[in-house]
């Protein structure tokens, strides 16, 4: 069987790293695994590039470039990713997708697949998965949603647009999804729970088959490195009390939860009556230099942490990994930690619950509850065992996430799917 994975990136956000991962996983399970994306930013002779040459290149990237000016005239200025399906391409007439026995779509937006490109994948009667990343495919053109229900009706009235209203862009683009959706089918894959609810509770794809998979991870690149080791590599003091967090733009930014992470330092610092001193944040990511947070303890900044083994030396050298944000589907920087031996602070939503288990390889704060995240920080510095907390987030990764299980659960919902549309 040779399954063909549709990402716009190749390695790029959570997506293209989960579409990477699961493809190899596949191979090692003797699949016939094959990614194809639209834009290429770092040659990969594992990836088929779909917009190969200067003119293609450039006009793909000129696609892109249209779709965030586009964004600009119709959509607020809020941290709330917005997708409107303009520019796009037909791929179905590609040898590619002909010989494919089924075809995974993942993340395809900026400028790749629109609404009527699927369709046009539909009619080459092949099996389609496809696994939602985010919110984008059965929303009106948001990719987080926070607490906005629109989606199980028809959007519109739509928080993030300029102008809002019941026939807004919206609901016209929701609209466009129900006309290209219509009478094809789509099986979808939710890597949480959480989104699995979304999805049956979404008016445009509820009724598609539905099943929770979740990504999957190398579990013999990120594992526990020693802590006082991987200190020492980092130039990071051995003796502090480490937390860590992801990607940390800004203080406004809402999605990441910046501002709540900030008040919850500050509070167990006062509560504890721990000095700064004996506390650091580190942070890994990149950032917005111009507008940087003020946090109330030592700040580093590690930068983009590009080779993975590196970073699970990250992970490794912390006592704890934070997670405020407010809306994840299921995030690669909590199972990462866990995988290495990092327990987990973090809001109860998304995926998080997925993965952390409260109070026993973590802690799950009350939703936007920066004193309950202050409680979750004090938890892990208060623990009497920490070697059992770590042993016990990683020994949760290995039995839920492992590649073999992962790969496993994909291939045999590949084979039915394969042996349902198979001709009488």
């Amino acid at each position: 069987m040779k399954v063909l994975h549709l990402n716009t990136y190749a390695g790029n956000g959570g997506a293209g790293k989960a579409c990477l991962r699961l493809s190899k996983a596949l191979k090692s399970q003797g699949t016939d695994s094959v990614v194809a994306v639209n834009f290429l930013f770092k040659r990969n002779p594992e990836v088929h590039d779909l917009s190969r040459g200067f003119f293609f290149k450039w006009l793909t990237a000129a696609g892109i470039i249209l779709e965030r000016l586009l964004n600009r005239l119709f959509v607020k200025p809020v941290p709330v990713p917005f997708s409107i399906p303009f520019w796009g391409r037909d791929i179905s007439g590609r040898e590619l997708l002909r010989s494919a026995d089924l075809i995974h779509i993942h993340w395809i937006n900026h400028a790749f697949l629109r609404p009527d490109d699927i369709k046009k994948l539909s009619a080459l009667n092949k099996p389609i998965v496809w696994t939602f990343h985010d919110s984008n495919a059965f929303t009106g053109g948001c990719h987080v949603r926070y607490n906005c229900e629109h989606y199980q009706n028809e959007c519109g009235n739509c928080p993030v647009l300029k102008k809002s209203g019941p026939d807004d862009l919206s609901h016209s683009i929701w609209k466009r999804k129900a006309r290209a959706y219509q009478g094809n089918k789509y099986t979808v894959i939710a890597p949480s729970k959480w989104m699995e609810r979304s999805v049956r509770q979404s008016k445009l794809m509820g009724s598609q088959p539905a099943v929770n998979i979740p990504n999957t991870l190398d579990t013999t690149v990120f594992k526990s490195i020693d802590q006082s080791e991987s200190r020492r590599s980092l130039g990071l003091p051995v003796s502090k009390f480490i937390m860590m967090s992801g990607f940390m733009p800004s203080r406004n930014d809402l999605h990441k939860g910046t501002s709540y992470l900030i008040e919850a330092i500050g509070i167990f610092i006062a509560d504890h009556s721990i000095s700064p001193e004996d506390v650091e944040l580190v942070i890994f990511g990149n950032r917005d230099v111009s507008n940087t947070p003020v946090f109330p303890v030592k700040a580093t900044f590690l930068g983009t942490i590009a080779a993975e083994e590196k970073l699970a030396m990250c992970y490794s050298a912390a006592d704890v990994f934070l997670a405020p944000s407010l809306e994840d589907n299921l995030p690669y920087t909590v199972m990462e930690s866990l995988a290495c031996g990092t327990p987990v602070v973090g809001f109860t939503t998304g995926g998080i619950p997925d993965m952390v288990q409260h109070l026993h390889n973590g802690y799950l704060a009350e939703y936007r509850s920066a004193t309950d995240l202050a409680s979750g920080i004090r938890w892990v510095f208060d623990h009497p065992d920490k070697a059992t907390l770590r042993a016990n987030s990683r020994k949760f990764i290995e039995d839920n996430f492992s590649e073999k299980q992962v790969a496993d659960r994909h291939i045999e919902l590949y084979n039915s799917l394969v042996r349902e549309n198979a001709p009488a």
